[in-house]
Parts: structure tokens; sequence; C-alpha cells
């Protein structure tokens, strides 16, 4: 029987009502209490839990993205897979993050959550829970993913599309890695890109730069936010109008934010099927410029988690740019 480090972070699928009259929800349910509300789990695998820290997602922070990270390195060779349980929030963000901070992992690392808590009768929880230890304890599982409501999502792929249904996440511009029905793992074509484990270690990284901002172009923002911007921030991802419109007066701020050691990321605001300065006039201007950084097809979440990895290890523009184009747990086309 495999052997599945939990590591419980708080999130809804924690939380109970606060004492304070209102209504509220907090995380409050222990990792050990939330598995012990699933004993079917028992017939999957043998199962440890650690509880790292207990938290509403909305309060997750790099810093916690590399707190899990060290926690999966610490144990990895103890263990034949992870789970991460996560509020819904900023699980997306959470899961690029470890894509590139537990890089080519043979050995699956699992994020799932709830749109409901535990202790709800109608909840999605135990579902989610269990279809999670199902995904990690599959021999063909690797890398990092999310599992939800049925779907095996690609780490660097997923977006939370709903803020209440129980079908919240979507997989962004990439097949599913395969669907969990009648506990049964069902590949589907070209998303069953996994292979059995190797006995290798995956590439941890220990660096992030917190110091990235996501910007989107609105009709009429001006140009000058960028000066407001350039003393507190590293890298500006910026999102274009349509398929990559920017709007004029903006050529010169751009090129001097690139000039003066900044990183500039363009990716367009649209959810789906990506970036492409080339197509009309508007945006052919950056398209070649040296230092731009173009997002292709990848989420926000994603860039955002790889910006902050990207300059956070590369001190030199090359290196940032080398990094940043490189293709990881399928979060660009190549």
């Amino acid at each position: 029987m495999k052997r599945i480090l939990v590591i419980a972070t708080g999130g809804t699928i924690a939380s109970l009502p606060t004492d304070d009259g209102l209504g509220g929800l907090a995380p409050a349910l222990t990792g050990d209490e939330l598995v012990s509300r699933v004993p079917q789990v028992e017939e999957l695998c043998d199962i440890d839990v650690v509880q790292p820290m207990n938290i509403d997602s909305t309060n997750m922070r790099p810093k916690g993205w590399l707190t899990i990270a060290r926690e999966i390195e610490r144990a990895y060779d103890d263990y034949d897979g992870f789970v991460v349980l996560h509020g819904t929030d900023t699980m997306a963000y959470t899961a690029a993050a470890l894509s590139y901070l537990v890089q080519g992992s043979p050995k699956p690392i699992v994020l799932t959550g709830s749109q409901q808590p535990m202790s709800e009768p109608f909840t999605d929880a135990k579902l989610n829970l269990y279809q999670s230890l199902l995904w990690a304890c599959d021999d063909q599982a690797r890398d990092v993913h999310v599992v939800f409501d049925g779907k095996v999502i690609v780490g660097t792929r997923a977006h939370k599309q709903r803020t209440m249904s129980y079908n919240a996440f979507t997989s962004v511009n990439w097949p599913l890695a395969a669907i969990i029905r009648g506990g049964r793992v069902v590949r589907e074509g070209t998303g069953a890109a996994s292979a059995s484990a190797e006995s290798v270690r995956p590439l941890f990284s220990h660096r992030l730069d917190e110091h990235v901002v996501v910007l989107k172009l609105t009709p009429g923002l001006k140009p000058s936010v960028f000066r407001a911007l350039s003393t507190s921030c590293t890298a500006v991802i910026l999102e274009t109008f349509g398929i990559g419109g920017i709007p004029e007066g903006f050529e010169q701020t751009l090129f001097s934010w690139v000039d003066s050691g900044h990183t500039l990321v363009m990716t367009t605001q649209v959810p789906e099927e990506g970036l492409d300065l080339g197509v009309y006039e508007v945006g052919r201007t950056y398209a070649e410029r040296p230092g731009i950084l173009l997002g292709g097809d990848m989420t926000v979440e994603a860039l955002v988690a790889k910006t902050m990895w990207a300059c956070g290890m590369g001190h030199s523009r090359k290196v940032r740019e080398r990094l940043f184009y490189q293709p990881i747990n399928h979060d660009r086309l190549p």
C-alpha cells in the first residue's frame, strides 16, 4: 500500500462557523480531523498528515508556497505522493508555484479543497479528498495537479472559474490530464501525459521574488502608473486588450521600464487562446523589443508564479528570459 503525505493548510474545506455570532467561516479543523471524516481513504493508502498552517487561502503568500515546498522536499524520499489541502481562492496560484518550486516530480503532488466545508451535510469536500488520494495513488500520476470535482488539471493550467458551484475549476488552454469517474481514473487523449515514477528526485527551488504585480489595461489608464510602481516592483505582468492591443502613448513608458532593469511580461486579459502581439499594429511594436517577455497561452496564475520564480533565480535579464521561456509542467506551448 502506498504512503501519502497530506499537507493541510486550511481553507474552506477546514472551516467552521466562528464564535462571533455573525455566521462567518474560518479554518478550524485540522488535517487529521479532515482525513478522519473520510474513512474510505483507509482502503487506498497509508496516510500521514502535517499541518504547517491553518489559514484562509486569501492569506496565502509566496512564503507559504515555499513552506509547502519545503515540507515536500523534507519528506520526499519517505512517501509515494503528496496531497495539499488548500482553500480554493488561491489554489491555482499555489499549484502553479509548486510546479516551479518542485520541478519534474516523478511522484504526484496534488492540490484539492472544497466549495463547502467538510462539516456541511452536502459538502463536496469528502469526494474531492477521496479523489485526490485516488489520483495520488495512481501508478502513472506524477508532477503537480489540481483534482477537483472529478477533474484532474495540470497545475500550471488551473483557473478558478466559479465562486459557488462545485465545478469551480477549469483547465485553460490545455486538456485535462484525466477525469475520475466511479472511483476509477480515466485518461483522455493527449491529457494523459503521465509516466511511471522513476527513481529520481525533482529539482527543488528555494527563492522567489515577491515584488511582482499584475496590471490590467482599462480604457483611459494612464502610463504614469508605471512610475508609481517603479520603486516597489521588480516586474509587471501587463494584461493587454484582446490578442495584444496596447493603447497609444504607452510605448516610451514601457520601453523605459525594461531599459531601467525592470521585468515586463505581456499577456492578454482574455482567459483563453493566448497572446500574439504580431497580429495588429497596436501590438507589433512590442513583439520583438528586447527585455519584454511574452506570456503566450499561459494563465495569469502561472505567469505570476513563474515570474516570481524566474526573477528570484535569475540576476540578469538573459537568465530570467531563459528561465521564463523554458516550458515547465505544460505551462506554455514550446
